[in-house]
Formats: structure tokens, sequence, C-alpha cells
């Protein structure tokens, strides 16, 4: 037999063509579909190994050399594993896809890893070699290997049993052991989170199946949202009800960033001490990866509101105030309020040409307030009772019809909004003033 004839036989006993026409398939399916071509490259060089092994193989072949049956074991090999992967890129990266399908990728691994265990064992018994000592040897050497890798091997098991009873997934924010991030992979030894600090934080596998683990916000058929508390403190001498009716009516007044609409924040009472009254405001986040942002955006339409109302935050019970209230003290507070009201109606165009007792007399019936960003002076149906005098910020003026909410006017210091402003434009709807940045404004008349 000659090296040629050698080499076709070969060829022809290991299926070669099929194994070149399968990589070829398998390359132009795994491009159309994202498979990483670093993986398919992989499997091409071990096609490529069986192709560079074939004609030694053949040349030994024909010359009946006793190496032929070593080196034919290794060629097998090289196809044995290529052909392998080449299935399961094909049935985990098209077939299962198509079928809606989609195991864990580390279960995907461990049954490649598997098949091609078995197919290797079947290629050297089929070469002839006795697998039975290698059976016995490989029984001792796995336990040695088992008692000297077991934390890695556990949080090998531990990785695949969280993909696969489908408990956490990537992009969940989860807390585990006080610490609180989301998931970003997982992997077979670890499960790495990425927390709010910027910090990426590697948890052994081990840790999360032996441990409790949170996962924040969800919850089965409702959106991803999760409840936040902000405690806040006020003089105990005050009405707890008239405190939760003031501060829910300011944080579901105006839509706040970040914050649920449904189900609506609220306010409880939780709890009396020595010289305040402890309440706490709850509300869902949307945005699980900017919390505290919207903390304080609650906090501040929480004090706002408060101060509107005319209910101050408490002092802790052991401040002492030395300032002596003299009456001369008391009359220069008055006096400097007074101006600043005057100031503000004679800047408004709409009562500069009031004489000054007029200017007086509306002076000694305003009150002063102050709105964050967002918040509603007035809205669209209100009774209009009273005017707003702006004398720091802008206010949007929006109207909604038909569904459609939108702006037609923007007042800055020295406007005058009211409440039934009937303008030809505005096709006589009563008008909706939403502050554009934080605003203090003078009330002239009544309470809204």
């Amino acid at each position: 037999m000659s090296t040629l004839d050698g080499i076709l036989a070969e060829a022809g006993d290991d299926h070669s063509v099929l194994l070149v026409l399968g990589l070829g398939v398998t390359w132009a399916i795994g491009r159309s579909v994202g498979i990483p071509r670093r993986r398919l490259v992989s499997i091409a060089a071990f096609a490529v190994l069986h192709l560079a092994l074939l004609p030694i193989v053949g040349a030994l072949r024909a010359s009946g050399s006793a190496q032929y049956r070593d080196v034919r074991l290794a060629c097998l090999i090289f196809a044995g594993v290529a052909a392998v992967s080449m299935v399961g890129v094909l049935l985990f990266g098209a077939v299962l896809p198509r079928l809606k399908v989609s195991p864990p990728k580390i279960l995907q691994d461990v049954i490649v890893g598997v098949a091609t265990v078995f197919v290797l064992l079947a290629i050297a018994a089929r070469a002839g070699f006795n697998l039975s000592g290698l059976i016995t040897t490989s029984a001792v050497l796995t336990a040695v290997i088992g008692l000297a890798l077991q934390d890695t091997l556990g949080n090998i098991v531990s990785g695949l049993a969280l993909q696969t009873d489908d408990s956490i997934h990537v992009g969940d924010w989860i807390n585990v052991g006080g610490r609180e991030g989301q998931v970003s992979e997982i992997r077979w030894r670890y499960t790495a989170i990425e927390t709010r600090d910027w910090e990426t934080v590697i948890i052994p596998n081990s840790q999360l199946v032996k441990h409790e683990v949170r996962v924040l916000g969800r919850r089965r058929g409702a959106p991803l949202q999760w409840r936040r508390w902000v405690h806040f403190h006020v003089d105990f001498r005050h009405d707890p009800h008239r405190v939760i009716e003031v501060v829910t009516r300011g944080l579901r007044d105006a839509p706040i960033e970040g914050v649920a609409s449904e189900p609506a924040p609220d306010c409880a009472f939780i709890e009396v001490k020595e010289s305040y009254a402890r309440f706490a405001t709850r509300y869902f986040l949307t945005q699980l990866d900017r919390d505290f942002p919207a903390d304080s955006r609650v906090l501040s339409r929480i004090v706002l509101a408060l101060g509107r109302a005319g209910i101050p935050m408490s002092m802790p019970a052991h401040a002492l105030f030395l300032t002596e209230e003299t009456a001369e003290r008391k009359q220069a507070k008055l006096a400097d309020d007074m101006l600043r009201r005057q100031m503000a109606l004679r800047g408004a165009e709409l009562f500069m040409a009031l004489p000054a007792e007029e200017i007086d007399i509306l002076a000694g019936h305003m009150d002063f307030l102050r709105f964050a960003a967002g918040e509603y002076l007035t809205h669209q149906g209100d009774r209009g009772e009273c005017l707003y005098i702006i004398t720091r910020g802008n206010v949007g003026v929006r109207i909604a019809r038909g569904g459609v909410d939108r702006e037609v006017a923007r007042m800055g210091v020295g406007s005058v909004l009211s409440g039934t402003d009937h303008n030809a434009h505005l096709a006589k709807c009563r008008i909706i003033g939403a502050c554009v940045g934080p605003a203090e404004v003078f009330r002239p008349f009544g309470r809204p």
C-alpha cells in the first residue's frame, strides 16, 4: 500500500470529509446566530490538528509501523472533541433557541463536557485500549483531587445549582450579608455583583447557597420596584393626623422622579419619644441603581410641605435658646418681613398702581411659601381662591386637554399666578402651575 493510499483509507475510516463539512456548516451558522468567534476558532483548531495528523497516520498505516495505533488514537481524539463541540454549538446556539428553550450556560458546558468524556472513552475502547486499569487509577486520583479541591468543587456545584433552579439571574439586585448590588455575571466558581459605589464584589457560589439571599424589587407578576422608608421627626405637640395629611398630599401632589405612582407614597406615625414624634414615609423606588437621590427628593418634599403648613421639624430636648427676644428685636423682624412683602407687591405689575395704604393692607395678609422643582402650586379644575406672586424661580403653565398635557406659558419673578385664569388661548381651561425649579412665592389672598 502506498502512502497516498494509506492517507485516503485513513481519511475514509475517520470520516474526515464529514468533519470538514461539519466545520464549515458550524462556522456559518455560528456566526449568523452570534456565537463568539473565539469559541469557533477553538473548534476549528481541533479539526486542523486532526487534519495535520492525518498524513502521518496514513504513512504509518502504509508502512505497518507499530506506532500507528498511538498516533491514530491522538488523531481520533482531536476529531472527537471537534465533533462534540460542533454538535454543542448547533444544538445550544441554533436549534434550542428556535424552540424557545434556553438552558443555563453552565449546564450547557456540563453537558458538552460529559459528552466529550464519553466520546473519548468510546474512541479509546474502539482503538483497543484496556480501560479497566484507567478506571481504577482515575477513581483513586478523583478521591485525592476531591479532598484537595473540595471548596472549589463546592462552588462549582453551587453555581450549577443556582443556574439550574433559576433563582438568581444576571441583572437582579440582591442583598447578601448586608451587601447590595446588581448581579453582573454567574460563573462556575463565583457570582459577581456591582454595587452602587462602583465596586465589584466577588461572592463564592457556596455562600449564596448556604446563606439567605434577598432579591430586591422582584415580585411575581409585578413591575420592578422596591419599597423604601424615609424617617423624619416632628414636634410631638402637633396633631399626627394633620402631619400625615400634609406629607401625603405633598408627596402625591406631583410626580417625583424615580418614585412609583402606584402604590402611591404614604406616611405612617411610628412612635413618640421624649421631645418628638417619629414618622416614616414609605414609597416604591423604580430606579434601583439610584436610591439615595430619590430619598433626597422625597425628604425635600416632606420638609417643604411641612414648612408651608407651619409644622416645624423637631428639635432636641436639650437645645437651649439664649437669645433675648426684646420688643425692639421683635419689631425689627416684623418691619423686615413687612418690607419684603411690600417689595413683592410693588414688583408685580398687577399691584403697581395701588396706593401705599392699600399695599400695606395687602402685605399684612400674605403668606410666604417655598416649593421644590416639580411641585404644583395649583391644579387644573381646582377652585381659584388665591393669587401667587413669584419672587424667585420660574413656574410653567400647563393645560391638559384630550389626554394631552402641554406647557403653554412660563412665568418668572414678578408674575402673578391665579387658579382661575381664563385666557382665550387656554380655551377657558383652568391652569396648572408647575415649578420649573426651586421657587418662592407670596400668597396674597386666602388659602388653596
